[in-house]
């Protein structure tokens, strides 16, 4: 299972690529937006304390 960070990292590594046309580049980096902003939301969430 792929975890929200290894996701982050495989996008980051697809933007090194030479080959991306600028809407595959937009793409990767809005889909890595959205992975770093849930990945922040659910470690936000992980150090709550209980109530």
């Amino acid at each position: 299972m792929t975890t929200l960070h290894d996701q982050i990292q495989m996008l980051r590594a697809e933007l090194t690529s030479f080959h991306l046309s600028r809407g595959e580049r937009t793409q990767i980096e809005r889909e890595m937006k959205r992975a770093t902003a849930e990945l922040a939301r659910k470690g936000a969430t992980d150090r709550e304390a209980p109530a």
